[in-house]
């Protein structure tokens, strides 16, 4: 146990850095190549942010934990708009000006509802797999699109202002090699010692998943939406989480139907999927602006979070409690 403990820590830690340098290798090696810093920041930095659930997902499905990959996706997005998004309004209360991220929030809950649908029956195959990873075609296509049109968004600047100052592309490539290496190794790292605790404490790859790989794989965006606040970008805040939640849903959830496609556990779909559906929805009623600039206050940050220490509560609860 100690071990697996070890290992899971270490691959946290691993998988925060290895995205990082992963991220910032791919964005100077783009920059260099002359491609629009706006559509780096909409592309290859919201990758970078669920790099580590991909990866964790990839291995697990490559493994046969499927459980824990499909968890991992649904988990995050508990954890992002619970936890991250939660913490972050405590912190400080976040203003949303962006008229790209008021057209986001609708794609994403039809994004929710079209991955629920492919669920309804219980499985998760290569078809549902391969309708994920169009939507993750379209999705990309649909916002860098969307990032062109709209040159004086708030958004625009917030991201760009991200993209990393020129770089030698040796070492840009330096770095992105290293990060994905760190990022194979770490994301092994974390799967071999979830699943050794998974099998000590008897519960299912689907908790763990759920709850403490959910909760490692989603730090990078809680780190990022701090700090985002804290330097005065409310929207890249709110941007990193919705981005983030839509490449869980099409890239991360994609990989079990791919790699492994099989039956997953009937809670997912009676549990799981009403708690994201419901904070996505809470999320959406605070921060779209239905009459200007929509705001996160700090009680309502604080209800996110309430939200988000409840449902970790009944997962503990029904895992705890006796058959």
């Amino acid at each position: 146990m100690t071990l697996s403990i070890a290992a899971m820590v270490a691959g946290f830690v691993l998988l925060v850095w290895g995205a990082d340098r992963f991220v910032l290798g791919a964005a100077a090696m783009a920059r260099n190549l002359g491609i629009s810093t706006l559509i780096i920041g909409l592309t290859i930095v919201g990758f970078g942010t669920s790099a580590p659930e991909i990866l964790v997902s990839v291995v697990a499905s490559w493994q046969g934990n499927t459980g824990l990959a499909i968890g991992n996706a649904l988990g995050s997005n508990i954890a992002n708009i619970g936890l991250v998004l939660g913490v972050t309004a405590l912190v400080c209360p976040i203003c949303v000006q962006s008229e790209m991220l008021k057209r986001e929030f609708p794609i994403l809950l039809v994004t929710m509802l079209i991955a629920l649908v492919l669920m309804l029956n219980g499985t998760l195959d290569r078809v549902d797999g391969g309708i994920l990873l169009l939507g993750l075609a379209c999705m990309i296509f649909w916002l860098v699109r969307l990032g062109m049109n709209n040159r004086r968004d708030p958004l625009r600047k917030e991201l760009e202002a991200e993209i990393p100052d020129q770089m030698r592309m040796s070492l840009a490539v330096m770095w992105f090699l290293i990060g994905l290496a760190v990022l194979l190794v770490s994301s092994r790292m974390l799967v071999w010692g979830a699943v050794n605790i998974a099998q000590a404490l008897g519960v299912s790859d689907t908790v763990i998943g759920l709850t403490i790989v959910a909760l490692g794989t989603s730090l990078p965006e809680l780190a990022a939406s701090i700090m985002s606040v804290l330097k005065k970008e409310h929207d890249l805040a709110i941007g990193n989480v919705v981005g983030s939640n839509m490449f869980n849903l099409l890239a991360v959830l994609s990989m079990p139907g791919l790699i492994r496609p099989g039956a997953f556990s009937p809670d997912l779909l009676s549990r799981d999927f009403p708690v994201m559906i419901g904070l996505t929805l809470l999320l959406f009623v605070m921060a779209y602006g239905f009459r200007g600039p929509g705001h996160i206050k700090r009680y309502e940050g604080a209800a996110l979070l309430a939200v988000y220490i409840g449902y970790m509560t009944l997962l503990f609860l029904e895992t705890s409690l006796p058959a």
